[in-house]
């Protein structure tokens, strides 16, 4: 999933920086959770796909379908 989130943020056009902004964080953090370093729970999860403007839900199934 975390593999889709990065393809779903560059394909947005947003930097690892301009998503720690929206999410009031550092950058470090979503560098550590897209190089694996770091896992997010189901509620960060949600909230760094709404921050790229990505539905959750098809992230999500997108995953298990390639499972």
């Amino acid at each position: 999933m975390i593999e889709l989130l990065v393809q779903a943020r560059k394909g947005a056009g947003i930097t690892q920086v301009e998503l720690g902004k929206r999410l009031g964080q550092r950058q470090t953090f979503v560098s550590k959770f897209e190089l694996g370093e770091r896992r997010l729970d189901a509620a960060e999860f949600v909230a760094v796909s709404r921050a790229i403007g990505a539905d959750p839900y098809t992230i999500m199934r997108l995953a298990e379908n390639q499972a």
